[in-house]
């Protein structure tokens, strides 16, 4: 069985720490494409770490309309699952396999959170049945270059 994936390579930069803020800490990568030829949205996937550790992640792409409306930075955030540590300087491979849902303005951060959480059982749910063992092989790109690729 194959599929299509967008895969980011790019440098952990720091952040607003509003993620953590939240209860949700993220690695922040600062993609290439402000244009969106990637759409924005959360999605399901994995990080790979230099090590070839893999985990599974919940990832958000785009620009943050609950704080920043439209003006925003295009931003890649990943919340990787069951994980507590320090991903800072690391240079990570992202794999957004699904699409969960496009991305919102929520009005309150008690909307957002509950958000978070659905999208945090999707991405446990969808990474459990498309394991990292299966990811396609990616070659050398530029840092926050998406690429489209099929495995």
């Amino acid at each position: 069985m194959t599929s299509d994936y967008f895969v980011v390579r790019g440098t952990v930069e720091p952040g607003d720490k509003r993620g953590r803020e939240l209860g949700f800490p993220t690695a922040n990568i600062a993609l290439r494409d402000q244009d969106g030829s990637l759409g924005d949205g959360v999605w399901a996937g994995w990080i790979g770490r230099p090590d070839g550790t893999r985990l599974p992640a919940a990832i958000s792409v785009g620009r943050r309309p609950t704080y920043y409306g439209a003006d925003g930075y295009r931003l890649l955030e990943a919340h990787v699952l069951e994980f507590a540590g320090d991903l800072y300087g690391e240079t990570l491979v992202v794999w957004l396999g699904a699409h969960l849902r496009n991305q919102q303005k929520y009005a309150s951060a008690e909307d957002l959170i509950t958000a978070l959480k659905n999208d945090i059982a999707a991405a446990t749910q969808w990474t459990a049945t498309h394991p990292a063992a299966s990811l396609p092989v990616v070659e050398e790109t530029p840092l926050g270059e998406v690429r489209r690729i099929t495995g």
